[in-house]
């Protein structure tokens, strides 16, 4: 059978479940910092570069004090998420505001903040002037319409809501300047889970040139091309992870060719990863309650949708380990369940797996990004427990795991006994 690596075995996982009861999400912090520090050695040419964790993939202080220590920003697109961010401490520039549409108050507290403020459409600038005021430095999201490939899962850019067209870049650029802003960057993610380097050195080189057309017409430096994220991981284990370093050289070659060659240096590059980073260094945990024989073999776990809804939002492939049977010869081909009342509730269909026993351990990987975050509490289900896997190998709770009395906080029993019919 073909594997992925686990950061423990089944001894060290046997000692965490005793601790704590499946299911739970576990990230290791060794691969996250790992991976960290190869995105910033990568680009290390570029002065200025910087990675603004995309903190809706995996939306924990714990996890984003680690990628602050490792020289990381936040990106953030809600209240919730600024509140993250000012709650870690977080302040100027170290905060990339990218929303779409958005309410006053989300402006108010990103001007609160000093965040970078990356404006989705050009009628915000009269928005966010009029409610919160408009900042020194500015950007702009771009959608390069047909001029680029989507994917899958984000679509085709000219039908994606995000973004302004190329002719609103230059008469955007042109109202913030006559309004008084002095600082201009620029913006633009037009992919998602995408593995071809390639299709980021071109995302670079569109945005290169368009920096190049908007300095020369209207005379303004702009100071950073957030390249956005995007950047995939290898859900299936034949798959090759983005390489880094290639991608960087390529990128560089472009920045040489189209900024340094038009004297428009320096331009800071940044990032606004998520899933590439903390993706493939969760994993989510579970066991298996039941096992069903009907016009197909049923392994179903004490997980479900709740934990992880890749699987049936997108039809997304995650592998799954068995643990303890990772090199067994005997193979069955099941569907693997959770319990929510949604035949969609599967974490896999047809895959082959070692045969299974109730009470085996499963080891869901990748779960790292826009797992636990996507979570829901759909027919009453409660989101899992977080944890860290230290780099000492201590395993620490990061997010305990929801209550019934969490899920009933939000309503006024109280008042229902007043309430007549």
């Amino acid at each position: 059978m073909t594997n992925k690596n686990l950061p423990f075995g089944k001894e060290k996982l046997e000692a965490i479940i005793s601790q704590h009861p499946t299911p739970f999400h576990i990230y290791d912090e060794k691969g996250i910092r790992a991976y960290a520090r190869r995105f910033n050695n990568a680009f290390d040419w570029n002065e200025g570069f910087k990675e603004y964790y995309a903190i809706k993939a995996a939306p924990n202080p714990y996890l984003m004090k680690i990628m602050k220590q490792e020289r990381f920003g936040i990106d953030c697109s809600s209240m919730a998420e600024l509140e993250m961010a000012d709650r870690l401490g977080m302040r100027g520039e170290e905060i990339m505001f990218t929303s779409n549409d958005t309410p006053d108050y989300e402006y108010l507290k990103a001007r609160e903040l000093g965040a970078i403020i990356n404006l989705d459409d050009i009628s915000h600038i009269e928005y966010l002037e009029k409610t919160a005021g408009l900042p020194e430095l500015l950007c702009f999201r771009y959608n390069p319409g047909n001029l680029k490939a989507g994917n899958l899962i984000i679509g085709h850019p000219e039908e994606a809501k995000y973004g302004l067209t190329r002719e609103q870049m230059f008469e955007a650029y042109r109202i913030a300047r006559s309004k008084g802003v002095k600082r201009f960057g620029i913006h633009t993610m037009v992919a998602s889970n995408e593995l071809d380097p390639e299709y980021f050195v071109e995302t670079a080189e569109i945005l290169f040139t368009l920096i190049a057309e908007i300095s020369g017409e209207l005379g303004i430096h702009i100071e950073f091309a957030n390249l956005g994220g995007g950047i995939g991981i290898p859900y299936r284990p034949e798959q090759k992870e983005v390489d880094l370093e290639y991608m960087s050289r390529r990128i560089r070659e472009k920045y040489d060719e189209i900024i340094t060659g038009n004297g428009l240096a320096p331009l800071r590059i940044y990032f606004e990863s998520g899933r590439a980073i903390t993706g493939p260094y969760g994993f989510l945990v579970s066991k298996v309650l039941h096992l069903k024989d009907t016009y197909k073999r049923f392994a179903g776990l004490d997980a479900c949708m709740v934990n992880l809804m890749r699987p049936a939002m997108y039809g997304a492939y995650h592998h799954i380990t068995v643990v303890g049977k990772e090199n067994g010869t005997t193979t069955q081909k099941y569907d693997v369940t959770g319990s929510l009342c949604e035949n969609n509730d599967k974490f896999a269909i047809d895959r082959e797996l070692p045969v299974m026993e109730p009470g085996d351990i499963v080891v869901i990987h990748d779960a790292g990004a826009h797992g636990h975050a996507m979570g829901f509490n759909y027919n009453g289900k409660l989101k899992s427990a977080e944890l860290l896997l230290r780099e000492d190998g201590e395993v620490v709770q990061i997010r305990r795991a929801e209550t019934v009395e969490d899920y009933f906080a939000t309503l006024d029993f109280e008042g229902l006994k007043q309430f007549a019919v």
